[in-house]
């Protein structure tokens, strides 16, 4: 049976953008690993009202929602309650709940107010889903031909509640299992890979082929249902079998995080470290290194060398270089590279330099003009980029960082450095 899932945020600081809702973005991802589809998201206020009409309106249009927000002790905490009425539930007390958040509370050496037994009231007849990350429980239904999970608001207990709690039970609802495999790819856009694959993701059906938009890179889900797991993953091999056919190198790994990821694996497996002098990223390569778990077994280190007299006095980049040529450029991310290398005593290193704007730099390169380089033992490769003139800082700076990650991952795997996306 096909599912139709709606995902209901309860939140008025969701309304007033006060905080993003993260937690709508992450459950859409999770369900859809699981093959089941979400066609609402649905955000609505504090209010008992509003909250009962987006509910009698989700339960025309779905048999699965999932609420998030509104579980807590506070008098606004009003999912469960709103719930339980319009699917003709009694609210009813639950002792283990009320002892685990008990328990909850002196763990962490506070008083527990009484307010918060409120989060022990549950549906009468649910599947209690426990919190080890907060008090407030999760609960899950099945009333009037719908499916109802409810789930705290806080991204840090939301996330583990889903898929430790949440998932199992999603997972009774299917026959087989679903299972996928992503591919990561970087140097190709999502118009022009959807392009070469449009005609074939329309006339799949199982396995099914979905392409997804990342900042600066894109995403190749292959999904198939089966049996058992071992089965599915014959139905995926031959379409992603093709998919490496078709798009080569550009894809930098499949069910891997990120590049950064990539290359670290990659280092260790050759027993190499790296280092990093960063200028107009401004630290950001140095992060998504030390972000992937293990990195101190690769990473000796970075410097942030946003002036020309750091260039100069802590890289050793010669000041004719940065006098002719300007610190955006391809000599002067050469020597920042070089001079990484030898300071941090790494193997190999990264740099960058360029212009993140607003404005164009004083030797008349425009915004988006960024310059990565490699040094290695076997010499140092620089790559050119011209990522437009959008004065979008962050943009631009991470696309940078995607480009120095791609040059360290094709000279660790034996790739050409010289071919650039």
């Amino acid at each position: 049976m096909s599912h139709t899932v709606e995902i209901l945020s309860v939140g008025t600081e969701l309304l007033l953008g006060n905080i993003a809702n993260t937690d709508a973005q992450m459950l859409s991802q999770g369900l859809s690993e699981l093959g089941l589809n979400v066609f609402y998201h649905t955000v609505v206020g504090d209010n008992p009202a509003r909250v009962t009409e987006a509910v009698n309106i989700a339960k025309k249009r779905a048999d699965i929602i999932i609420t998030t927000g509104g579980l807590g002790p506070t008098c606004d905490d009003l999912t469960k309650n709103v719930l339980a009425k319009a699917f003709g539930k009694k609210l009813v007390f639950d002792q283990e709940s009320a002892d685990r958040c008990k328990a909850f509370f002196d763990r962490i050496g506070r008083t527990m107010t009484d307010n918060n037994l409120q989060q022990a009231m549950l549906p009468e007849g649910c599947t209690i889903l426990t919190n080890d990350w907060g008090t407030a429980p999760g609960c899950a239904f099945y009333a009037d031909g719908v499916h109802v999970i409810m789930l705290p608001g806080p991204p840090s207990e939301c996330r583990p509640m889903f898929y430790h709690r949440a998932v199992p039970y999603l997972q009774q609802l299917s026959e087989g299992v679903i299972f996928s495999h992503t591919l990561k790819l970087f140097g190709i856009g999502e118009s022009t890979m959807e392009a070469q694959l449009r005609a074939q993701m329309n006339a799949m059906t199982n396995p099914t082929l979905a392409p997804y938009a990342k900042e600066g890179e894109c995403e190749l889900r292959v999904t198939a249902k089966a049996a058992t797991v071992e089965e599915a993953q014959v139905l995926l091999k031959p379409t992603v079998d093709q998919l490496f056919q078709l798009f080569g190198d550009k894809i930098y790994g499949m069910d891997v995080s990120s590049q950064e990821e990539v290359v670290e694996q990659l280092l260790r497996e050759k027993g190499l470290t790296i280092g990093c002098a960063e200028s107009c990223t401004g630290g950001l390569i140095a992060k998504r290194l030390t972000d992937v778990p293990g990195a101190s077994q690769v990473f000796q280190g970075g410097i942030v060398s946003y002036t020309n007299e750091v260039k100069h006095k802590v890289l050793g980049v010669p000041q004719e270089l940065l006098d002719q040529y300007g610190a955006v450029s391809a000599p002067v991310a050469r020597a920042m590279a070089e001079g990484a290398r030898k300071a941090l005593g790494c193997d190999i290193a990264l740099a960058s330099t360029g212009v993140a704007g607003p404005d164009p730099d004083d030797r008349g390169n425009e915004v988006g003009t960024m310059f990565v380089a490699l040094a290695t033992p076997d010499g140092t490769y620089v790559r050119a980029l011209h990522l437009g003139n959008r004065p979008v800082r962050a943009r631009l700076r991470t696309q940078t960082a995607h480009h120095a990650f791609d040059l360290a991952r094709r000279w660790l795997t034996g790739l050409p450095c010289d071919d650039q996306p």
